[in-house]
């Protein structure tokens, strides 16, 4: 792999260090060479100025010392000394634990009191054995330890939490079954090797993929995922002209499992109804998801593996209200299917049980430009679906409940966020970002 991998990039910023070396590069990646080569401190990180070619390799990383901005420098911090937890026995745990499991802090793996070390900085240079940080050069069973300031005891072990599903690169980890979904591995750049922004920055793009609002999403560092439907894991890039990008990350094998074992009748919202219900609930049958005509759209089942796309089933592929298909009418894109619920209820009756009598009412106008409209007509101009607030598929936009919590951008309805002539919605057709809506303005009399 790429030297470059094993580093974290972060733009625009500068890091204060007490141990560094300057070297004449031409590139990041001879910069990350002059790092791992390092024989003067244990280095952690490099910071690279693309106007001077200037390398500097650093003892220290930005957990370690003061950050501050400069325009023209990246710093590149080795992901090894980021991590605080450990992989198996802890081999290469580089974090900042210097104090073992019943709390005695440990001496240094320089100094000879209160214990004669056979394990030394000099002995084992490739060992990371710095300061007082628990370390495990020996490959003990047992994982991380250090010598102890206890006189008594001359050393134990140390209380080193495990990483969060034991991320190694074996193919078991580093693939992804269905579309990645559930993808927690370490990728962290993007098909065309630009390095991924992490989650919780806000620069060089601006997103909502935030762990507050995607808790169970595991956005972390920066590593690639997919939590919000995409075919693939993608990221947001680090460059500025390039906002996202899938990851190229393998297929495990064997095969995501056969979605037959799903349910045969409607619970929830039905995304994992897998029965042969193919007719709408106005009576007009199915078109095959792997056929274009009459409609074309982006549900191909060759890219969703997981979605249980057979033959022209009703399913939920993207968290509809309930499971749909698109019809061989082509005057009518897509309808939604009337599926018997799990409790024995009318699906119908179910369906609308928490809905006010009055919506249809007012969700057929608006008023003015519309900003105060909240039906739910989900229909655009042209018969296309819309695409949820929340989704970024099939259209990245900014456009999502948190940056307008007062806009009401619930599910897939028609809304006027932005002040436009009247409601509107991104499409599920990807060939067309976005369209009004299929709504008329009320007149006074209607209104009152």
């Amino acid at each position: 792999g790429d030297i470059l991998d094993d580093y974290l990039r972060t733009d625009g910023v500068w890091i204060l260090a007490r141990n560094k070396q300057f070297y004449e590069t031409n590139n990041e990646k001879e910069c990350a060479e002059k790092c791992e080569a390092e024989r003067n401190f244990n280095c952690r990180a490099f910071l690279f100025t693309r106007k001077k070619l200037q390398c500097l390799t650093l003892a220290e990383n930005a957990k370690m010392t003061v950050m501050f901005n400069s325009m023209d420098a990246v710093l590149y911090e080795k992901k090894i000394y980021l991590l605080q937890c450990k992989k198996g026995i802890g081999k290469d745990y580089r974090g900042m634990e210097a104090k073992t499991r019943r709390g005695i802090p440990c001496q240094k793996w320089g100094e000879k009191t209160p214990h004669n070390p056979n394990y030394t900085p000099e002995k084992h240079p490739n060992a990371g054995l710095d300061e007082n940080y628990c370390r495990n050069p020996d490959g003990d069973e047992s994982g991380p330890w250090c010598y102890t300031t206890d006189p008594a005891t001359r050393f134990d072990y140390c209380n080193i939490p495990e990483c969060e599903g034991q991320v190694t690169h074996t193919a078991e980890v580093e693939c992804m079954q269905c579309n990645g979904e559930d993808y927690h591995g370490e990728v962290s750049r993007t098909e065309s090797g630009l390095e991924c922004q992490r989650w919780d920055a806000q620069e060089p793009h601006m997103h909502g993929f935030t762990l507050k609002h995607f808790p169970e999403k595991d956005l972390k560092m920066n590593y690639c995922r997919n939590p919000d439907g995409e075919p693939q894991p993608w990221c947001f890039t680090t460059s500025p002209t390039k906002r996202w990008e899938y990851c190229n990350i393998a297929r495990c094998t064997p095969p995501p499992p056969v979605s037959g074992l799903g349910s045969q009748c409607l619970s929830g919202k039905g995304e994992d109804y897998r029965g042969r219900i193919a007719i709408t609930e106005s009576g007009n049958a199915c078109q095959h998801w792997n056929t274009q005509f009459p409609h074309k759209h982006g549900w191909i089942p060759d890219r969703y593996p997981c979605k249980g796309l057979e033959q022209n089933y009703c399913r939920n592929p993207d968290g509809e209200k309930r499971p749909w298909c698109y019809t061989i009418n082509s005057s009518i894109r897509w309808e939604y299917c009337a599926i018997p619920h799990c409790d024995g209820t009318e699906q119908g009756i179910a369906g609308m049980s928490n809905v006010p009598v009055q919506a249809h009412l007012s969700e057929e106008c608006y008023q003015g430009k519309g900003q105060s409209y909240r039906g739910t007509t989900s229909i655009t101009a042209s018969g296309k679906k819309c695409q949820a607030w929340n989704s970024m598929f099939p259209h990245r936009h900014e456009k999502t409940p948190d940056r307008f919590p007062n806009a009401d951008l619930r599910d897939n309805y028609c809304r006027n966020p932005d002040g436009d002539n009247s409601p509107w919605c991104f499409t599920t057709d990807p060939s067309m970002r976005w369209e009004y809506c299929n709504l008329k303005r009320c007149d006074n009399h209607t209104q009152e």
